[in-house]
């Protein structure tokens, strides 16, 4: 493997990362731009960013038309899998957002690796290591540290833990995404599955938002839609091409430090624009998160 072809691996996951990272972001500050006036709603913006992004995947599924045909129960589990890990895991996110600052709830949402454990043991009889159960323990005590100051009958309070219980629900569909996708992935390939599952993700997103929402919903403000945009391109389409090219060049143990910069890219982008500082013990619990994470994500030599 030569020095560049590794070199643009790591730019590629870095871009990757914190393209993702700002997603959260800019979920809340599209919130913040219409709270005043015309509040979008969480069916709008998810509607908005899966339409938008729909061309650009199904040009992907038309790069990949040559390829070898998929059996009808693989496409069963595609539409499955579109459904809970891309349309309802965004959705409850997205939902979850309304309530809880982005880089608290980017460090929520990336409990799934510990949560693919969890669930491998429970249903794949894969039993955890003793690494990975001080992983869970180190993971888990960190997340306790980050709501503790939250914890409380006021209506706020109620409100944050209800936000950051769908986020956790959030992250929860997408760990069953991985652990039930995981063979589906190996047969169809991962980018033609992405693109196949996003595909079919849309189509419960735009029958949601016709069900709920008037068209009106759709005259929001200029600044919104320059929020949408970056959330459809920079958010969503370019990372995916990025991630995949990444994981290629060198291999998801690597990719797996450097994606630990997602919820600190998270943090410091949501404190910059939102003024969303985390307390002291919430900084420990969130350093506690992303050391447990990693001990689940990267494996020994």
């Amino acid at each position: 493997m030569s020095g560049g072809y590794r070199f643009w691996g790591v730019a590629f996951a870095l871009s990757g990362t914190v393209s993702f990272a700002f997603r959260p972001v800019l979920i809340k500050l599209a919130y913040l731009e219409t709270a005043h006036a015309h509040p979008v709603s969480a069916t709008t913006l998810l509607f908005l960013r899966m339409s938008l992004s729909l061309p650009f995947f199904f040009a992907m599924a038309w790069w990949f038309r040559r390829q070898k045909p998929i059996s009808r129960h693989d496409w069963l589990g595609i539409i499955g899998l579109g459904f809970l890990g891309y349309y309802f895991a965004s959705l409850l996110d997205f939902v979850g957002l309304q309530y809880v600052p982005a880089g608290l709830g980017r460090l929520i949402n990336f409990l799934y690796p510990t949560l693919v454990v969890i669930l491998s043991a429970l249903f794949l009889s894969k039993p955890p290591t003793r690494r990975e159960l001080a992983a869970l323990a180190i993971t888990y005590a960190g997340i306790a540290l980050v709501l503790s100051d939250r914890l409380g009958v006021a209506p706020e309070h109620r409100q944050f833990m209800y936000g950051a219980m769908l986020i956790f629900a959030s992250a929860m569909c997408y760990a069953v995404y991985l652990v039930t996708g995981s063979q589906l992935v190996k047969r169809v390939g991962s980018a033609r599955f992405t693109a196949y599952t996003m595909i079919v993700s849309s189509a419960p997103a735009v029958v949601q938002f016709l069900l709920l929402e008037p068209m009106s919903a759709l005259q929001l403000p200029a600044q919104l839609w320059w929020y949408v945009i970056l959330l459809v391109t920079v958010c969503t389409v370019l990372p995916v091409f990025l991630v995949a090219e990444a994981l290629k060049r060198i291999g998801a143990n690597h990719f797996a430090l450097i994606g630990a910069l997602g919820p600190l890219t998270t943090v410091l982008a949501d404190f910059v624009l939102m003024e969303g500082a985390l307390s002291a013990i919430q900084i420990v619990g969130g350093a506690l998160v992303i050391s447990g994470v990693l001990l689940v994500t990267v494996k020994r030599s």
